[in-house]
């Protein structure tokens, strides 16, 4: 029972049975100290402030990374008082709870990459401008260093504008060892094969249906989409690439889970 609890079931036995309150603790078996306790918390109205703040523009940040830009910002603050004041708030987004249980499956797993430029990954991003039209984003991150070389919206792509792509990013911050894909028809295609076979990079397919095989692309899209194409409407390609290129700033540099290296630069 939390003190001030227990304080008011003391103040109700004494204005019930006009008792003292030393007997009134008595019979309640708490301790007069607890009683005439008072708290010393500081005011906190200006951090629930500053939390309410990033919290409104920062619409999927949770706690703990809004208590990372706290902790940025100078704010000597541990993560169970932003939880605290989080939830007192009411800022907690209401997540939507899977559809079906996904059976557990042993597979053999992925070495662990160890440097930038070891590992990267590719896949689309689908949105729609403000005017009707559909396009198509490709993005491509570093797998260990978090940095997105590029993220290019069109209208459509063919596998012959992924590959020009490719060698564009690659002639300005070197090649991978390796991409992790999907099984699309722009990545399964004897233009990127051959590229690929050309360069030494070898081209990881993942399993058909299996997007957690390339985990940390569907990351990175979820966030993408979340902070920046939900957040805004693009009129025209021209529009959508300067907002396009503030939502990678804030998904890479502003995000608490990736490293230092991550805020080196960004492509396009």
């Amino acid at each position: 029972m939390r003190p001030d609890r227990r304080r008011q079931l003391v103040d109700d036995v004494r204005s019930t049975w006009q008792v003292s309150i030393r007997r009134a603790c008595g019979v309640l078996r708490t301790a007069r100290s607890g009683y005439h306790y008072r708290g010393r918390r500081a005011d906190q109205a200006d951090l629930k402030k500053r939390v309410k703040e990033i919290a409104e523009t920062r619409v999927q940040y949770g706690y703990r990374r809004i208590h990372v830009l706290l902790r940025r910002e100078g704010w000597d603050v541990n993560a169970k008082r932003i939880y605290r004041l989080y939830k007192e708030m009411g800022l907690q987004m209401r997540h939507k709870p899977p559809k079906r249980r996904v059976k557990v499956k042993l597979r053999e797993g992925r070495c662990m990459v160890s440097c930038s430029n070891e590992v990267w990954a590719m896949d689309f991003v689908h949105d729609q401008l403000a005017t009707g039209p559909k396009r198509r984003i490709l993005t491509v991150v570093d797998t260990f260093s978090r940095f997105s070389p590029a993220v290019v919206p069109r209208f459509s792509f063919r596998a012959s504008d992924v590959v020009g792509v490719l060698e564009r990013v690659c002639g300005e911050v070197g090649y991978p060892a390796s991409i992790r894909v999907d099984q699309g028809s722009e990545f399964d295609s004897r233009e990127l094969d051959l590229w690929a076979y050309t360069r030494g990079v070898v081209l990881d397919f993942s399993r058909p249906g299996k997007p957690t095989d390339n985990a940390f692309i569907e990351s990175f899209n979820g966030k993408f989409r979340a902070e920046c194409l939900n957040q805004h409407w693009f009129m025209s390609l021209d529009d959508a690439v300067p907002n396009a290129r503030l939502g990678v700033e804030t998904t890479t540099r502003c995000d608490p889970i990736a490293p230092s290296a991550t805020n080196r630069r960004y492509r396009w």
